[in-house]
């Protein structure tokens, strides 16, 4: 039995997903799906300009699955490039790791990365700051969205 697909820690969602080629409907297009992990490791790479082992480290993967990832997502790119085809993001098995938090002085609820700041809220400035839910430091425990579609 194969082993179950971890899921990878995106920090930003696409605001585009959907692209045609120019001069074509997207009725007349086929289309190749990119999958969210997948874009995400793209820009991880060849915007931030991070290393490998970097980039593997930030989605929570092996150096060899962030490889895997990105080789899929480029071959992908380019055979959507060279065929004219549409290329549709979306799906995959990921999970944004967002928490809400709570400022005990102002009330203010507001929702950061894990890996962000916690310790100050941002209206305020407060450092009596909350995990909303458990009210103690998330501990990657709390307001876990978790996305798993194929």
């Amino acid at each position: 039995m194969p082993r179950p697909i971890k899921c990878r820690r995106i920090e930003n969602l696409p605001k585009f997903t959907y692209f045609v080629p120019a001069g074509r409907r997207k009725c007349e297009t086929e289309e190749i799906l990119i999958k969210v992990e997948e874009f995400e490791a793209m820009r991880l790479k060849d915007i931030e300009d991070l290393n490998q082992e970097q980039c593997a480290e930030r989605m929570q993967v092996s150096r060899q699955t962030f490889q895997n990832i990105i080789d899929s997502a480029r071959k992908k790119i380019a055979m959507a490039l060279l065929d004219g085809k549409a290329i549709n993001i979306s799906g995959g098995n990921y999970s944004r790791n967002i928490c809400k938090f709570k400022c005990s002085s102002c009330g203010n609820v507001y929702g950061i990365k894990y890996e962000a700041d916690r310790s100050t809220c941002p209206s305020c400035g407060s450092k009596e700051v909350l995990c909303n839910q458990n009210n103690n430091f998330c501990h990657k425990k709390c307001n876990k969205q978790t996305f798993d579609k194929k």
